[in-house]
Order: structure tokens, then C-alpha cells, then sequence
């Protein structure tokens, strides 16, 4: 339905514009009921709707509605499937419609900086493109139910640990190319409906009054057309945010923020047509909910459930198998051991807390697919509540293991070790766990290990668990699909969307993580995940886009659509894929990029275009990925803008960024100029390089060289003197002209220099 949204503005009094632009409680937003503008609902939940009835907080403290949980964004990252994502999207959008639900506060796109972040379960990756395709795709299946999307949490918020004062200090390349980069592809492709400003300070302003951030980055250079909304309680100073372009504060202020907003109009600190642009905005999202409306909307929850458990099969990464231990199916003895067998967790702690409709419990399920001809034995080996061992459950624990032929451990981490509100302080399991692990092994060759956790764990048992599963937290169908994959009902096809390291103080933010005070500086700059681990060679423990099949893919035949482009044109990179296992699989081609010559310190590889495809036993398949300037440029703090060198970058076509199995090279030639501004400090080198000044430097040389009385012959000695010369010349500012001239070269001659070589463009 059309309407006319400015003349409905006009009609508002000064107080109802005002009014809006906060909530009504902690969940609605107010409307106005002479004008026909209803009150809507939003509501936490990336993974599952968390719908408060009666009293109301925002950690999940206080009973929700019932809900399908999905697996948490770390896991679904994990399956590499952007179809996957919107068919959770979409399944999510249901379940708002028939709790009449306008807006799903997620997903989050935050860059997982450290593995020690306690709200990395609820983020997509440490790579902002795989990051930014994830949230794009999840954006779209809610979306595509009329319900709106909150992508959250913009930007740089990759700690909890004084989270709503810590100011993060980034440099422009490394916000452009990493933080912001994985919230840019999502707002461009799927236009999320609101995006949540987040607690901290972006190098000295906070993120809700962040005029560069919030108006000149989102709305005007991304085009995004939403409205923003504070996270919970981070407002700092209404009327700045507002003018800022923070259109909401939530949750509601009891009139503060609204008494502040009139004040200001009426002072003059804040024009009204400013407030009048903000309350349009905010129009605009509640009557597209309005209109979007599905009377009667319902969902089937047992449909819902079997999706979670594809999604949760999907999103489990197999990172070890020796000896084809997996998938289980000729054992007649099995010992199941691990406390989250029985009590499995599924998801994480806080706002994105979620009451599941059912929860399929892995003892349970792993007892249904083994069938009668393979005994289950149970221990529960360890506390959940502790960390100290249980000599009691260990000997138990010890004696169903030695009497199987093989076991499987559930291990991870307890809802205390991570969380909304804090962070880790290590990457290690409770000790319990480690020494159950440890007791078993010496009891029993065949072990696998399960694992439940948000975010990467140390392993010092690895050597001895012939196999490990990474279930992450699966939702609550997780049970079930831990139960297909390990007897073989499913393959394992997901992948590691985040290094696991073999210890924290390998990971590149670990000596500026989580800073001083309110500070703290991000001096890995671009050099995050894998682009640290790859570039200064740090063996992982588990790479990056790392997770092994039941099956084996061969890759062959990489064509390029040309082997020399523009950076204004699009190359099209195939591969073909082939299945030359026994059983049907899915496989994640990952293609990366790397410059092979750059004036700028740029990664190893970086991921730019990927691909899964299903293939039975035999089958071959050409995938096919686009790339265009944003895969070969960095971002030039100069220009403003995205920047392609010219030269050669190789295409790096791999199952992990350690695992590259295919190589192509193409030549991309740049359509920008670098403008070079020539100050008294300019190098001689510096104009040497730049192909547009290059011929005025060697004439500057040559007179130079004479100046000194030098021949050709001794410039180009072989005695060192020619490359001490060199050398010393490259390094020489303009400056130096006038000195080393002997008063040959005047101060208003190197003045009338400086201008010519700034004409030379």
C-alpha cells in the first residue's frame, strides 16, 4: 500500500516525532493512534525467536515462547551454504509472523578478532566476505516472510569484556577491509530492514553517534535505506546520536531521551527537518511490517525441527578420522561417555537464549540409529557444574570404555566458560574433561570425541582421539544430527569458518586483547584469522575452510574466462569437481587471491569466492565463480576508495586455505590513478616509481649525478660505490637538493620542481 509517509510526518506534533525515535518498553515501538500508526514488535534471536511474555530483560533471564533453535551462527558459517542459510531465514520469518514479530534482532556479522570473545558463538567468522555472504543470505530468508532484520552489532564490537565504554582503535584500511567489510556485502545485497548500532567507541565516538560510520558510510556510500537502532541500553547522548543518524534508541526511556530531542528542536541544536527525516525512516519500516502482515500465520514445528537437524548436520565440521574410524556401523559394543551426552548444550548464553520446542538428546538418538544389534553403554565421566575430576565417574567411566570396542566421548565447553557479557580468559576445556580424555585413551585405542562449544579450543589430547567432530552448538536438533553423521546417515560436509590455533598466544591479537582501561588497539591491523596464521607461516591446529568427508573430491580443470582484465571487469574462474569416493558428498571449493607483487603489505591469500556442490559417487560438476575489483583491490586510505595495483594475483583454488590443490594467474590492469603529491619530503624513489614523473626525476638524476662531478662510468661502478649511489639516491628527499648541491640548486628551483611534478599527472 502506498502512502504518503512526509505528509503524515507533518501532521505529528513536535512530541510524537520526538516519541518515536525511542521505544515504548523494552520490546515495542511506540506508534500513534490518532494517525493510524500502530505500535510493532521486535524481538532477540539470530537463531531462533526469544519472544518475552509478561516481564521483559534482554539476557534471556526470563521465560520466551516456545521456538525451533538452530544451530548458532558459528556453526551455520561452518556449512559454507547460502541457500542453507535462507531456507533458516525463511523458517525464522515464519515463526515471526505467527507471534506477530516485525523485526528478528540478528544476525550478527562481527569479525571473529580472538577466539577468546565470549559472543563468538553468535558470529559468522573471522573472514569478512564468507562473514558478509552468511548474513546476507540469513537477511534474505527473513525478509523474504515480510519480517525485518537487525544486522548487529555495527561495528567493531569483538569483546564483551567493557563493552559498552571500550573505545576500539582501528586505522581506516584495517575498518575498511576487515570490521566493516563483513557488515558492507550484507546491507548492499540484502538491505536488512534495521542495523543495530553497538555498545563501543569507534576510535574516540561512540558507534550510535558515529556520523561517519552511521551517515556517510551506511546510508549515503552503502545506500542503506533502514533505519539504525541503538543495542540495548547504547545510547550515550540522544540528540548527537539522532543527528548522527541513530533513528532509534531502544529500549525505552521513560520520556529522557524524548524531553532532550524537543529541547533541542526548540533551541535550535537540532533542525526539525533532520528529526522529521528520522521519523520517516522509522514510517517507513513499521508500515512495511504493517503491510506485510500474514493473518492467521502458523508454522509446523515438526518440520521445523527436521530442518534444524539438516542445518545442524550441515554445520559440524569432521576435523579428524584416522583410519576411517567414522562413520560407525560394524561395532556390536559402544561406550557413549560425557555428561552432554544426556545434557547436551545447544546454544549459547544471553540475549539470544531461545526455549526450544524439543530437544533431541544425543544418548537417546545415538541409541535409535545403532538398532538392536549394537549395545549402548553410558557413563557420565565428568560434573558439567565443575572442573575438578570425580575419581567415582572416572572409574566408571574407565570400565565401560576398556569393555567396548570403541567410545564415544562428549566433551566441550559448559555454558559458564562463554557467554554474552564476558569473555574467555583461555582455550581450554575444564580440566575434567582433558584427564577423562587422557584416562580413556589408555584404556581404549578407537576414540572419537565430540565437541560442543561456541568457539575454538585448545587440544592437548588431539594425539590421542583417532577421531574428532565439531559439533559447535548445534540447536535443538543437535542429537540427532550428531547421530547421522557419526553412523554415517549423513556425510560431513561443513567446513571451519575460524582458525583453531594450537595455543591462544598464537593468535594475532593476543597481546592487544582486551586492551587497557577503555582502550585498546587493534595492531594486527588487517592481519587477522587466517591472513596471520598463512602470511607469517604459524602452523594452526585446524586451518581455516578445514573439514574432512567420508567421501574424496578431486579438482581439475581451472579455465579462466580471460587471462588479462581491467579492474572494471568481471572474471569468470571454473573448476571442475569430481566425487571419487564411494558415497554421496558435499564439497566446499574455496577460491582465494593473492597479489604476487603489491606496494602495500597485503596477506598471503585471501578468500574471495567459494562454492558447495552435492555430488554421488563419480559425479563431476563445473562450478563456476565470479570475481570483480573488490576481489584483487585494498583499500587506499588516499584515494578514499578501493584500489587495484596493476600486475599479476594468483587464484589459489584449495579445500583450506593451508590445503590449495590448483593455481592460475591473471593480470589485472588498473583504471585508477594514485595521484603522487610531491611535498620538499618526497624521495627521489618515490618520483622513480611513479610512471607519470619518472622521466623528470631521471633528468633530476643525471644533473645531480653531474653536479657532483660523478661520470657515468663511477655512477655504475662495480666497486659499490655505483650501488651505494643508487641507494642512496632512492631514499634522498627533494629537500637534500639544495644541500648537497653546494647552492647549485636554489630553494626557489626546488619551489618551481614541486610545482612541476604536481602538474604531472
Amino acid at each position: 500500500m502506498k502512502r504518503d509517509l512526509k505528509a503524515l510526518v507533518a501532521q505529528m506534533t513536535l512530541e510524537e516525532k520526538a516519541g518515536m525515535c525511542s521505544g515504548l518498553d523494552f520490546w515495542r515501538l511506540k506508534g500513534v493512534e490518532r494517525l493510524g500508526i500502530p505500535s510493532i514488535m521486535v524481538t532477540d534471536g539470530p537463531h531462533g525467536l526469544r519472544k518475552q511474555q509478561g516481564n521483559s530483560d534482554h539476557l534471556g533471564l526470563f521465560e520466551s515462547v516456545p521456538a525451533t533453535c538452530f544451530p548458532s551462527a558459528a556453526g551455520m558459517a561452518s556449512s559454507w551454504d547460502r541457500e542453507l542459510l535462507q531456507q533458516v531465514g525463511k523458517a525464522l520469518g515464519e515463526e515471526c509472523q505467527a507471534e506477530d514479530v516485525a523485526v528478528l534482532l540478528g544476525p550478527g556479522a562481527n569479525i571473529k578478532r580472538s577466539p577468546l570473545c565470549g559472543r563468538n558463538f553468535e558470529y559468522f567468522s573471522e573472514d569478512p566476505y564468507l562473514s558478509s555472504e552468511m548474513a546476507a543470505s540469513h537477511i534474505q530468508g527473513v525478509q523474504s516472510e515480510g519480517v525485518g532484520t537487525s544486522l548487529k552489532h555495527f561495528a567493531v564490537n569483538n569483546q564483551e569484556h567493557r563493552r559498552m565504554t571500550v573505545d576500539a582503535i582501528v586505522d581506516e584500511r584495517t575498518l575498511r577491509e576487515i570490521y566493516l567489510a563483513s557488515f558492507e556485502g550484507a546491507v548492499k545485497k540484502a538491505q536488512p530492514w534495521t542495523v543495530m548500532s553497538s555498545y563501543n567507541k569507534i576510535n574516540g565516538a561512540y558507534a550510535s553517534e558515529n556520523e561517519w560510520l552511521l551517515t556517510n558510510i551506511l546510508k549515503e556510500e552503502w545506500g542503506h535505506e533502514g533505519i539504525v537502532v541503538t543495542d540495548w541500553g547504547a545510547n550515550n547522548e540522544r540528540v548527537a546520536g539522532l543527528t548522527a543518524g541513530n533513528e532509534l534508541e531502544m529500549p525505552g526511556n521513560g520520556g529522557v531521551g524524548d524531553k532532550q530531542i524537543i529541547e533541542a528542536v526548540q533551541s535550535g541544536k537540532l533542525s526539525e527537518e533532520a528529526l522529521d527525516r528520522a521519523v520517516e525512516r522509522l514510517l517507513r519500516i513499521i508500515f512495511m511490517s504493517v503491510d506485510s502482515k500474514k493473518p492467521n500465520a502458523s508454522y509446523n514445528q515438526a518440520e521445523h525441527h527436521q530442518l534444524a537437524r539438516k542445518v545442524a548436520a550441515e554445520s559440524m565440521v569432521l576435523l579428524k578420522n584416522e583410519a576411517g574410524l567414522l562413520p560407525l556401523g560394524k561395532q556390536r559394543k559402544l561406550a557413549v561417555i560425557g555428561a552432554f551426552a544426556e545434557k547436551p548444550r545447544y546454544q549459547g548464553g544471553g540475549s539470544s537464549h531461545i526455549r526450544p520446542t524439543q530437544i533431541d538428546q544425543p544418548l537417546a538418538e545415538l541409541r535409535k540409529l545403532a538398532g538392536d544389534s549394537t549395545e549402548i553403554v553410558y557413563a557420565q565421566g565428568y560434573a558439567i557444574d565443575s572442573d575438578e575430576n570425580d575419581p567415582a565417574l572416572l572409574d566408571e567411566a574407565k570400565q565401560a570404555a576398556g569393555a567396548a570396542e570403541a567410545v564415544i566421548i562428549f566433551a566441550g565447553l559448559p555454558d559458564r566458560y562463554e557467554s554474552e557479557g564476558y569473555d574467555r580468559t583461555h582455550l581450554r576445556m575444564p580440566a575434567n574433561q582433558e584427564q577423562l580424555i587422557e584416562a580413556i585413551a589408555e584404556v581404549q585405542s578407537n576414540v572419537i570425541v565430540v565437541l560442543m562449544n561456541g568457539s575454538p579450543i585448545e587440544m592437548p589430547w588431539i594425539e590421542r582421539a583417532q577421531a574428532v567432530l565439531e559439533a559447535y552448538l548445534g540447536g535443538q536438533a543437535v542429537g540427532g544430527a550428531i547421530a547421522d553423521l557419526l553412523f554415517g546417515k549423513s556425510n560431513p560436509s561443513g567446513k571451519l569458518a575460524e582458525t583453531f590455533p594450537q595455543k591462544l598466544s598464537d593468535n594475532p591479537s593476543f597481546l592487544n586483547f582486551p586492551g587497557e582501561g577503555d582502550r585498546v588497539e587493534y595492531r594486527e591491523g588487517i592481519f587477522v584469522g587466517y591472513r596471520y596464521y598463512d602470511t607469517k607461516q604459524v602452523e594452526p591446529l585446524f586451518p581455516f575452510g578445514h573439514g574432512l568427508s567420508y567421501t574424496s573430491f578431486d579438482y581439475s580443470d581451472v579455465k579462466l574466462s580471460s587471462k588479462q582484465i581491467r579492474d572494471n571487469e568481471e572474471l569468470e574462474v571454473q573448476v571442475t569437481v569430481t566425487n571419487t569416493g564411494e558415497r554421496a558428498g558435499k564439497e566446499t571449493v574455496q577460491l582465494y587471491v593473492r597479489d604476487v607483487e603489491s606496494s602495500v603489505n597485503r596477506p598471503s591469500k585471501e578468500l574471495k569466492g567459494f562454492a558447495k556442490v552435492a555430488l554421488e559417487p563419480g559425479q563431476s560438476e563445473t562450478v563456476t565463480i565470479k570475481l570483480d575489483k573488490r576481489a584483487f583491490a585494498y583499500y587506499n586510505v588516499q584515494l578514499g576508495d578501493w584500489h587495484v595495483e596493476t600486475g599479476d594475483f594468483e587464484l589459489l583454488i584449495g579445500r583450506s586455505s593451508a590445503d590449495i590443490v590448483l593455481t592460475e594467474t591473471v593480470h589485472v590492469t588498473s583504471t585508477t590513478v594514485v595521484p603522487l603529491i610531491v611535498h620538499r619530503n618526497t624521495t627521489i624513489g618515490d618520483l622513480l616509481n611513479d610512471p607519470r614523473k619518472a622521466e623528470i626525476a631521471q633528468t633530476l638524476l643525471k644533473q645531480f649525478e653531474q653536479g657532483l662531478g660523478m661520470s657515468a662510468e663511477a655512477a655504475s661502478s662495480e666497486d659499490g660505490m655505483g650501488d651505494m649511489f643508487a641507494a642512496m639516491m632512492k631514499f634522498m628527499p627533494l629537500r637534500n637538493l639544495t644541500a648537497f648541491s653546494q647552492g647549485k640548486f636554489s630553494e626557489e628551483m626546488l619551489d618551481s620542481l614541486i610545482t612541476q611534478l604536481n602538474t604531472t599527472n
